[in-house]
């Protein structure tokens, strides 16, 4: 006897462009937001006595409170992207993409837990913290760590998301090449350029962008129903 067509019962999985690009959209966003904040009111200076706490500790608490939320949405953005180029993944590169954005976000939550207890030590004895020797160490690795060590391995994300980019073609090729310039930058670069962490989620925001705007203009493909017999 016959069995009465069926559709296919195989779930359809969440758009991973889309969501690839909504969550990279925040993380840039969240990430632009506070490094902004904290430009303008940190000074550049790690060896600096720490007088910015007296008046713009609540402006770097509210700055660095976004950082969580950052990381949570890049998390999102590299599972999405691995899982839409999953059918042509190279193994090195996917691993070089996986640990340098892991690597890449813990040296971000380290940074920014280090800079609130910071906020925290001020709060409770600011007398004792501001011009000591624990402040300067704090204010110091902090420091590195997002001018040297993230921005390098923010770096290294970048090739291999671009060298993925190019072998799969996730993305416009423009963007895998300028992503290749703009990781010779920050691997390149020193801890005396202002601002030079912007390079990344910026890149980011440019690649999240892009795969939005392909979706939206790319035919929703309508899979017919699988005829059993």
């Amino acid at each position: 006897m016959e069995k009465p067509p069926q559709a296919s019962v195989t779930p359809v999985r969440l758009r991973a462009p889309r969501a690839a690009a909504i969550a990279g959209i925040l993380f840039s966003l969240l990430l632009i937001t506070a490094v902004v904040i904290l430009r303008l009111s940190v000074p550049d200076d790690p060896l600096e006595p720490g007088a910015w706490l007296r008046t713009r500790a609540p402006v770097v608490a509210l700055a660095l409170h976004l950082v969580p939320f950052a990381g949570i949405a890049f998390l999102w953005f590299m599972g999405v992207l691995r899982d839409r180029m999953a059918e042509h993944e190279d193994r090195f590169f996917a691993t070089v993409f996986l640990g340098s954005g892991l690597l890449f976000l813990a040296m971000l939550f380290f940074s920014a837990a280090m800079a609130a207890g910071i906020i925290i030590t001020f709060a409770a004895a600011p007398e004792r913290l501001l011009g000591s020797g624990t402040f300067a160490l704090a204010r110091a690795i902090t420091y590195e760590i997002m001018n040297i060590y993230a921005i390098k391995m923010a770096g290294v994300f970048m090739i291999a998301t671009s060298t993925l980019a190019l072998r799969t073609g996730f993305f416009a090729r423009w963007i895998a090449l300028f992503g290749y310039a703009l990781a010779l930058l920050l691997l390149l670069s020193t801890r005396n350029i202002p601002g030079i962490l912007l390079a990344f989620p910026l890149w980011v925001l440019l690649v999240s962008a892009h795969i939005l705007v392909v979706d939206r203009r790319s035919p929703t493909q309508v899979k017919t129903p699988a005829l059993g017999s």
